[in-house]
């Protein structure tokens, strides 16, 4: 079972029964307005994205999890491979309700643990668009170092990494 616990939460990955779940916190309005737009109903957009989830654990051996807190789905955060840069990034995305608390900084720090360490791999990239300044402090506590402006399906972003320590 590829579930890691932190201090507060538990990061597993998504089950079908979490869809309806995963939408409510994926589509609230203060959450979609950072993330790439749906091309399709609430629903249907989480089915498909638990299934990538799905088929990246059992591809590559890592996608992102559901993070969970006292037993509720508070959001996602976990490595994802992004084919368009052919690097892995460490990504969240939490229920508003969720905010302010570390819960993104405690996940996302399992997950790059988990990235270098588990998986053995090199670099971790983390994007976002230049105006997340939550998300942006969140990356440089883990650590990550702001790279350079990029464009990710069409949006513009800012690239900060970390390279393996040794």
């Amino acid at each position: 079972m590829n579930a890691v616990r932190t201090e507060r939460l538990l990061l597993r990955p998504l089950e079908w029964a979490d869809r309806e779940a995963y939408a409510a916190f994926r589509f609230h309005p203060k959450v979609a307005r950072w993330l790439s737009p749906a091309d399709r109903d609430p629903l249907a957009a989480s089915e498909a994205t638990i299934a990538r989830f799905q088929s990246g654990w059992s591809t590559r051996g890592y996608a992102p999890w559901g993070v969970f807190r006292d037993g509720r789905l508070i959001g996602q955060c976990g490595l994802n491979f992004v084919p368009e840069f052919e690097e892995t990034e460490v990504l969240w995305a939490l229920h508003p309700d969720a905010w302010g608390e570390g819960y993104a900084t405690e996940a996302a720090r399992a997950a790059l643990t988990f990235g270098f360490e588990t998986i053995g791999l090199d670099l971790i990239f983390a994007i976002t668009k230049p105006d997340n300044l939550a998300s942006q402090a969140v990356m440089k506590r883990l650590g990550l170092v702001y790279r350079r402006d990029v464009v990710y399906r069409e949006i513009p972003s800012v690239w900060f990494d970390k390279a393996k320590s040794l």
